[in-house]
């Protein structure tokens, strides 16, 4: 799959570019340091340039529970396609919450061309956000089929543009899932495909990073 080269340009080369402040050990310690409700840290500025810590009330929580409970309401058993179906909407809006408390909800799909907009976070920042939503979710009890892994990226320069993503897999089976919440606006459900997919280069249809010129 090939396409323009500009608006793939993501996560190693604009980490170096756009903060060279940015360390790997801080993204590390962020990466790895206990997630709670009552503390979570996020990643913004670019390769996580800046990061605060942040709540997540005991009211959206409960908004995130219900997304999950939803399915014994109606009596539908949970299957892992469901499940990552829930996951896929609970990390949209838990970008909501966040993104208001922290100056991020202005944050637009991609990276380029989104300079004058407050709040653009890369795909680095948005796979260690998306990947602490996961752990918090399963800290929680929450999910049942899936359980978080490290972050993973494809290509690097000689074979295309890095971008970098969360991953989990399905406990069963083993089997890998990408969850990419860099492909659209802030607050929108996470896009959810399996890893091998994710890693040929996959790009959601209605990205509006397809787009070559966004109003």
């Amino acid at each position: 799959m090939n396409y323009p080269m500009r608006p793939w340009l993501c996560s190693v080369f604009l980490w170096a570019a756009l903060s060279a402040e940015a360390a790997v050990s801080d993204i590390s310690r962020i990466y790895k340091s206990p997630v709670s409700l009552n503390a979570i840290e996020i990643c913004h500025g670019g390769g996580c340039a800046a990061s605060e810590t942040v709540a997540i009330t005991a009211n959206e929580w409960q908004k995130i529970e219900a997304i999950f409970a939803a399915n014994t309401q109606a009596n539908e058993t949970l299957t892992p396609e469901l499940e990552r179906e829930k996951i896929s909407t609970a990390i949209g809006l838990l970008e909501g919450f966040v993104g208001a408390k922290t100056g991020t909800a202005g944050d637009r799909a991609g990276t380029f061309d989104n300079a004058d907009f407050p709040g653009q976070l890369d795909c680095n920042d948005e796979a260690i956000n998306t990947t602490s939503y996961i752990r918090l979710m399963q800290q929680q009890g929450l999910l049942k089929w899936h359980a978080v892994e490290d972050m993973r990226r494809r290509n690097f320069f000689f074979n295309g543009w890095p971008h970098t993503t969360a991953v989990m897999h399905e406990i069963n089976t083993g089997k890998r899932f990408a969850v990419d919440s860099w492909f659209y606006d802030n607050g929108m459900s996470a896009t959810i495909v399996p890893f091998e997919v994710w890693k040929d280069d996959y790009v959601p249809e209605d990205s509006p990073i397809r787009l070559p010129h966004r109003p």
